[in-house]
């Protein structure tokens, strides 16, 4: 199993690198033709990928339009997509992609989810959202997110996992970008991240 977050399909506004959240790409083609391949060289159509929201920020005119370059894009990633609405998603988005919805390997491509989705994983709790929820003290409970780019939530029981991640420097090698990471992967975040905060407080 796979999660990702924050690809932003289409988004002109990302890119370039002086901008909020840089990526280094000429044109939404681009972008998006490398996060397709890079996605389809380890994912494939048996895996599941959780995607914590914003998926693509594509306004057109009729919306429908934008709705129907969005699911082109979709059909070409490999795995079925557990999506989780971010803050872009817009809700007749998600009304058309269960209307389109197909299968893989005998179940539905898209499975669709407003607010999150809590899973058992490694003997752990991994709460999926788009946006960071502060959970407390709650150390059987990982909160997986996107929503924040390139920042990082000072606490060692959130996990940023978009594209854009900062959290995604603790792994060696660093995934290609836009790449879902496993897992297993989140776990070793998790590690490096409570090893990284533990040494702040003691230092």
């Amino acid at each position: 199993m796979y999660v990702t977050s924050d690809t932003h399909f289409f988004d002109e506004n990302l890119l370039g690198m002086d901008r909020f959240a840089p990526r280094p790409f000429e044109s939404v083609t681009d972008m998006n033709t490398k996060i397709i391949n890079d996605w389809n060289q380890r994912v494939t159509d048996s895996d599941i990928v959780y995607h914590l929201g914003d998926i693509a920020v594509n306004y057109t005119k009729p919306p429908r339009v934008g709705d129907e370059q969005v699911f082109k894009v979709l059909q070409q990633l490999h795995g079925r997509l557990v999506l989780i609405k971010g803050n872009h998603d817009r809700r007749d988005l998600f009304k058309y992609l269960a209307q389109h919805n197909y299968l893989v390997h005998g179940q539905p491509k898209f499975e669709f989810h407003d607010v999150g989705k809590l899973i058992k994983y490694n003997h752990q709790q991994l709460y999926m959202t788009h946006y960071p929820m502060m959970l407390g003290i709650a150390p059987q409970i990982l909160n997986l997110h996107g929503h924040i780019h390139h920042y990082m939530v000072p606490t060692a029981g959130n996990i940023n996992v978009g594209v854009d991640a900062p959290e995604l420097d603790y792994l060696t090698p660093k995934p290609a970008f836009g790449t879902p990471i496993l897992l297993r992967e989140v776990d070793e975040i998790a590690h490096r991240k409570a090893k990284l905060f533990d040494q702040q407080k003691n230092s």
